[in-house]
Order: structure tokens, then C-alpha cells, then sequence
């Protein structure tokens, strides 16, 4: 019998033992899903480049992980669930077995934690750098989703976790900040998707935070045609981040990378919200609100004073 190329020796091994019934076993050029009745399907799709969105010695294991959990923190925004996802790689030729071994039990390991399966995908060699791509794949009760429009004068914002620790732990794995605790670089390194609130019940509109707090909450208040002002003070900030100081505020506000949810409140929702974050253990923090206006953010400094920032965010481009 002869031998399997490399490629196809690799999927058997590695990326088989991930998918779920719908991929028929990888064996063929697509797989056949049925989403469950009366539901909406929702899906997403992002990339990560060695260098650009992670750094190429990070672990496989978390690389993994962190390319699965940004695409969850996309559903987690519409208030959907998990069904299932399709994912290409392209690696540089001398990737060796010991790298897919690692990545894939990242994979798995996530698979396990959030419910979900391998659909299928493409693999491909690379002269570099080792670029992925996910789509994922969800599913929401028809009506139940929540949109980035929706906005309105007289809505909170409201933001889950706390906010640029990610962009910090990018500062300290590039060795210009101290985090004696670790805790910056793995909010870097391994978001955490905020699934399982039912956003239709109190949210007009939600995304999660990926560019940055600032060019984000500019994207809810374009599609909704209103002014947003948040008071930085108010911005939800760990242990670790008040540890760096203040002269790193304007990087927690506009780096990137937290994947945590950004929403619009109506006042008679507030409630609600309060009752489902703290039934699910998801922390929810009111840092401003929306307003009449041009579609555009102000911020105050914890003085008073408004923040310039050079640039509100990541860009892609």
C-alpha cells in the first residue's frame, strides 16, 4: 500500500479525530448540516497571521485557541450558539508534526469546553508566515439576533469584562511592561468569549471588541446614526492593568485583541442586564451613553478633560 502524502497524513492524524458527523470523516469536498429547526444560522469568518495577530513563538496549543475563541466572541455578540466550523491553514513547509500535535489538542480542548466540531477545511503549504482562517458557524431563535444598528439617544454603553488587557499583554510579551502575575499576556493570548446571554432580552445593539473600545463603539454609533460619550474613568480595568499605571490608558482604550461585548442599553433594560450578567458570573459595567449627535465617540480623561487619541484603534490596513 503505498504511502500518504504528507498533506493527507496530516488530516488523518491530526485534524480527523476534531470533526464532528456533518464533516463525513474529511472525506470528501464538503460537509452536510442540518442546523436544528426554527433556527437562524449565523456565521463569521477571521484570520491571524503569525507576526500580526499573534506572535510566531506563541504556543500552537493557544494560537489555536485564541483563532476559535475570536470567532466565538463574534456569535457571543449576536446572542447565538455554536454549531460548528470550517478552518484553513496555510504553514511554512518545515512545520513539523510536533506543531499540529499541539495545535490540534488546543483545538480539541476548546471543542470540548464550548460544544462544538470541525466541519471541514483546506490545508496548504506557505514560504510564510503561518496564516489561519476560521468560519464559524451558529445558530440564533429567527428575530433573536442582535445587530451592530440599533442604537439610540439615551442607551447605556455598556461594556462585559475590563478593557485593555490584551493590548497590554502585547506590550509585555514584547518586553516593554512588567506583568509579574502573567495575567496580561494570557488575556493576549487566550480571549474569553462572553456566549450564553440572551442579548435580544436587553441589548438594541451589541459587537464584541476587537479593534480597539474606541473604534468600536464609533462602528455601533455609524450603524446607528447617534453620538456616544464615555467617561474613562468609568471603563472597567483589572488588577494587573491599574498595576501599569495611568500613562497607559489611551493603549487600553484603543489597542485591540479584548473580545469582550460592546452594548446599547435601553434604560428600561438595565434590569434585565443586571439579572443576566450576574446569573451567568459575566461582569457588565455601564461606561457611558449614546446621544444625539454626528456618529462620532468623545471620551473624558478621569479629570475631565477630553481625550485626543492619535488613532482610535487597530487597523487592517
Amino acid at each position: 500500500m503505498s504511502q500518504l502524502p504528507r498533506e493527507f497524513a496530516l488530516i488523518e492524524r491530526y485534524f480527523r479525530p476534531l470533526a464532528g458527523p456533518a464533516a463525513l470523516g474529511l472525506a470528501d469536498d464538503v460537509a452536510l448540516l442540518r442546523p436544528p429547526a426554527g433556527t437562524d444560522l449565523v456565521l463569521s469568518a477571521d484570520a491571524m497571521v503569525a507576526g500580526v495577530h499573534f506572535l510566531p513563538d506563541d504556543p500552537p496549543d493557544l494560537v489555536a485557541r485564541k483563532l476559535l475563541r475570536v470567532n466565538l466572541s463574534d456569535l457571543a455578540a449576536k446572542g447565538a450558539a455554536p454549531l460548528g466550523y470550517l478552518f484553513t491553514i496555510a504553514a511554512p513547509a518545515g512545520t513539523d508534526d510536533a506543531w499540529f500535535a499541539a495545535f490540534t489538542a488546543g483545538l480539541a480542548q476548546d471543542q470540548k469546553d464550548f460544544g462544538l466540531s470541525l466541519l471541514g477545511g483546506d490545508s496548504v503549504a506557505t514560504p510564510g508566515p503561518l496564516s489561519l482562517s476560521l468560519t464559524i458557524l451558529g445558530t440564533v431563535a429567527p428575530g433573536r439576533a442582535v445587530l451592530r444598528r440599533g442604537a439610540a439617544a439615551g442607551h447605556g454603553v455598556f461594556v462585559s469584562g475590563t478593557i485593555g488587557d490584551a493590548a497590554l499583554g502585547l506590550e509585555v510579551l514584547q518586553g516593554r511592561l512588567a506583568d509579574p502575575s502573567g495575567f496580561l499576556a494570557q488575556r493576549y493570548r487566550l480571549p474569553e468569549p462572553r456566549l450564553g446571554l440572551e442579548l435580544a432580552d436587553f441589548a438594541a445593539a451589541a459587537m464584541d471588541i476587537s479593534d480597539g473600545l474606541v473604534q468600536d463603539l464609533g462602528h455601533l454609533c455609524r450603524a446607528g446614526g447617534v453620538a456616544a460619550a464615555i467617561d474613562a474613568a468609568a471603563v472597567p480595568l483589572s488588577a494587573a492593568a491599574a498595576a501599569a499605571g495611568p500613562d497607559w490608558l489611551a493603549r487600553r482604550l484603543t489597542g485591540g485583541d479584548d473580545y469582550e461585548l460592546l452594548l446599547a442599553v435601553p434604560p428600561e433594560a438595565e434590569s434585565r442586564l443586571a439579572a443576566a450578567a450576574s446569573r451567568l458570573g459575566v461582569p457588565l459595567t455601564r461606561i457611558g451613553r449614546f446621544m444625539p449627535g454626528p456618529p462620532e465617540v468623545s471620551v473624558s480623561a478621569p479629570d475631565g478633560a477630553p481625550m485626543i487619541f492619535s488613532r482610535p484603534g487597530w487597523s487592517h490596513f
